[in-house]
């Protein structure tokens, strides 16, 4: 979300990540990850005046955070595909595989031959 945005605020990223499904995230866990991260130099924290009441503080990515965002990213889509692999899925979005146990494969494009006593084949 801060890497698409100049700067944002802590109940303004909540609600961002609500719209992305993330209802349970609450501010007691929010607020300490941002700390974190500013700690470590990803993000700024600037004050700003507050509309019609407190201050707020702004949250921005820093460069740091973007090498950092980067980085993170990819050893996630590592780590997906990994777990992809050992459970016999593709990770989503993977072209031409299906996404998962189930799923039809995409148009041309075949599922290996499933063998007795792999994972998710009975016998």
């Amino acid at each position: 979300m801060l890497d698409t945005e100049k700067q944002s605020y802590g109940y303004a990223l909540l609600n961002h990540l609500a719209t992305a499904g993330l209802h349970g995230v609450k501010a007691a866990t929010l607020y300490p990850a941002l700390t974190r991260l500013e700690e470590d130099g990803s993000v700024e924290i600037e004050w700003g005046a507050g509309e019609g009441g407190p201050g707020r503080k702004y949250y921005r990515i820093t460069d740091a955070g973007r090498a950092r965002l980067h980085h993170d990213r990819t050893a996630w889509a590592s780590f997906t595909h990994s777990v992809a692999t050992l459970t016999g899925t593709t990770a989503p979005g993977t072209p031409g595989e299906p996404d998962g146990p189930g799923e039809p494969a995409a148009p041309g494009t075949a599922r290996p031959a499933a063998h007795a006593g792999e994972p998710g084949n009975s016998i």
